[in-house]
């Protein structure tokens, strides 16, 4: 730890109220170092400087505690996982979920595989293949407390995507740049025909900086129609309205 300077980090995780142990600090820090270290062979990230990393993908993913309660929260699957953001910070700083991390491409998947592997990471799967495919599957259609996705798609597409694996009474938490307003209101319709309630959305910026994030929160009423995903690729073509 020592060739970090983790003020910064520190002064952010207490902005958010989170407590790492020393052990989860330096799983963090070992994150960085493999996110660079493939990032030279395979396009992980666009964001390699290690403040930009800190703040935009690790105190990002977890800023999330300002909507969810992870310490009692079971099985968790981040849809279009890419490089792991936000599911692997999440199960760092909350070792008690249960994690599956999706993503369509294998190279990332065998990233993440290492990631897990060096970090000594207990309970998380990675599988690799579409969500509109995977949520087809008894083992995971509406089989999560919470789903989560910094996935880069509109709400209506998204929450096709990931409303099926929630369970009824669970939650889809969905992580969006500031200007969000149009686009949950034109999804509103899609998002009750998937099950979910009105989607609502809570504010924020990243700590000492202006970053302007938005949290849509969406919980699932009741079951998602078998319609639905519809076939890979459709959703994100022709998305619900």
């Amino acid at each position: 730890m020592e060739k970090y300077d983790i003020s910064s980090f520190e002064k952010g995780l207490a902005a958010l109220n989170v407590e790492l142990s020393e052990g989860q600090i330096r799983q963090f820090l070992r994150y960085y170092e493999l996110l660079v270290e493939w990032n030279k062979v395979m396009n992980l990230t666009a964001i390699t400087e290690y403040e930009e990393v800190i703040l935009r993908h690790f105190l990002d993913s977890l800023a999330s505690v300002k909507v969810w309660d992870f310490k009692n929260t079971d099985t968790v699957i981040d849809v279009g996982c890419g490089a792991g953001f936000p599911g692997i910070p999440l199960k760092i700083a909350f070792p008690n979920i249960r994690l599956v991390l999706l993503d369509s491409l294998n190279k990332r998947i065998r990233f993440l595989n290492q990631v897990v592997e060096e970090l000594g990471l207990s309970e998380v799967k990675t599988i690799h293949g579409r969500a509109e495919d995977f949520a087809r599957q008894k083992e995971y259609r509406e089989q999560f407390d919470l789903v989560v996705s910094r996935a880069v798609a509109n709400l209506s597409t998204l929450s096709e995507y990931c409303l099926p694996y929630v369970k009824v009474n669970g939650s889809f938490l969905a992580y969006k740049s500031g200007k969000i307003d149009e686009e949950v209101s034109a999804a509103q319709k899609a998002v009750k025909l998937l099950g979910g309630s009105p989607a609502r959305v809570v504010k924020f910026q990243l700590p000492d900086t202006d970053l302007d994030r938005s949290f849509v929160m969406v919980k699932k009423e009741k079951q998602t129609s078998q319609r639905f995903p519809r076939k890979a690729g459709m959703p994100g073509k022709e998305p619900l309205s």
